[in-house]
């Protein structure tokens, strides 16, 4: 027991007493006029508990947190560790492998361009990537063996955007079709060039009839290479002049600058759960092209700003990415009653949710496991990146930690749970 409060201590010295950080130099919106605004004063503390448990008991070497309520920036924090190995203290301007949540920007660069008439939705993807024409979905009979059928449905835009077009990731099962895929986002990039990765996908049997279920796979990587195709230039150099520039995310990157690896955060040396040791493996690996899926890094501070730009309805302090009628579109609910909804297989508590163009949407209240209210649109990372957006409230979260294994899964419901008990009313 007298280890445990010491640890608590240590912990909770980690945490700063103030809602907005001393270290940041510029708050990334304009803070509100109270700090903490909006939320009670005993759920801050809350908060901050929270954080305090689980970097005291290993579930996470440290994070930043930033909320943002009616436009204004209510809290922005750093807790624990940016390493703990070399006990470096986190940072608000520390910088993390986004994984997922690289997904919602790939999304929102393809909307610019439907926006201009060079992307409908309902376009079939061999349009540009004629590979895909003629695809085949894989159906396993009675015995066991693999059978090839020609897909009656191609691949459409809107396929890609809602995870319906049968691209599965590899490691997301042990199925006959599942072995033909890399695992995930990132290890294909670290493998394939862009070329090479489209070459590899077309190929493969799909693992769903295109439109016919939502399945987790690669579909934001292929739109990211299709929206390289329209524009001729890297998907880092689209995001860069599309969203980036206008809604000011300098620190948002798909090639981390040496001289900003020290502002990395780093997992847990050593895995609690497992007790070996763990990595975050992109960290140190060269990627052959700008994955959608998966690749790009950014801070809190960047990411604040980009959803409140898109709870803004598409801007930001007066520069447009989106108009509000899209934004709107795109996080509506795009699963119709013939579409096999999976969202709550990859995000556990979230019956209750369909899925738009990039981003999860809550269709009803109470079911989920999630707190939160209909219309509410989210995405996180695998690394223990959080992020979602609650219209009704005006409210935008964005958590950024690198956790391990799968309590990344445990503590977004926690902070969900924290984050919406502290609100005033």
């Amino acid at each position: 027991m007298r280890t445990m409060q010491v640890t608590s201590l240590i912990a909770g010295l980690l945490v700063s007493t103030s809602l907005f950080a001393a270290n940041a130099s510029k708050p990334p919106l304009p803070p509100s006029a109270t700090p903490g605004q909006g939320f009670t004063q005993e759920g801050l503390k809350r908060i901050d508990g929270f954080f305090a448990d689980q970097i005291a008991a290993n579930n996470m070497a440290g994070a930043v947190l930033a909320v943002a309520k009616n436009g204004k920036l209510t809290i922005f924090k750093p807790y624990g560790y940016l390493d703990k190995a070399n006990n470096k203290p986190m940072t608000t301007d520390a910088i993390f492998n986004l994984a997922s949540m690289t997904k919602v920007m790939a999304s929102v660069s393809a909307l610019t361009f439907y926006e201009e008439g060079k992307l409908p939705l309902n376009a079939p993807i061999s349009n540009w990537l004629p590979q895909f024409k003629d695809m085949k979905v894989g159906q396993v009979d009675a015995d066991g063996k693999l059978n090839l059928v020609p897909a009656k449905n191609q691949i459409t835009v809107q396929d890609l955007m809602r995870h319906t077009n049968g691209l599965t990731y590899g490691g997301r099962g042990a199925t006959p079709v599942h072995k033909f895929y890399p695992a995930g986002s990132a290890p294909a990039a670290v493998q394939y060039t862009a070329q090479e990765f489209i070459d590899k996908l077309a190929s493969n049997p799909l693992l769903y009839e295109p439109g016919t279920a939502w399945d987790y796979g690669f579909g934001l990587d292929v739109l990211g290479i299709l929206e390289e195709k329209i524009a001729n230039k890297p998907l880092g150099a689209i995001m860069q002049e599309r969203i980036w520039n206008k809604v000011g995310m300098p620190n948002t990157t798909f090639e981390l600058a040496e001289k900003d690896r020290s502002r990395l955060a780093q997992p847990l040396p050593i895995d609690p759960f497992t007790s070996k040791p763990q990595t975050v493996a992109i960290h140190n690996q060269k990627v052959k092209f700008d994955c959608g899926g998966s690749c790009a890094y950014s801070t809190a501070g960047d990411y604040i700003r980009f959803g409140q730009m898109l709870l803004n309805g598409g801007s930001l302090e007066g520069k447009r990415v989106l108009g509000p009628q899209t934004v709107a579109f795109m996080t509506s609910n795009h699963l119709n009653k013939d579409i096999k909804n999976n969202v709550s297989g990859t995000e556990p508590g979230r019956v209750g949710y369909g899925f738009g163009l990039g981003v999860a949407v809550r269709t009803d209240k109470g079911l989920a496991a999630i707190n939160g209210n209909v219309g509410d649109f989210t995405w996180n990372g695998a690394y223990g990146t959080v992020f979602w957006a609650d219209p009704k409230e005006q409210m935008v979260v964005v958590m950024m930690g690198v956790a391990p294994g799968d309590i990344r899964k445990v503590h977004r419901e926690q902070l969900n749970a924290v984050i919406y008990g502290a609100l005033e009313k």
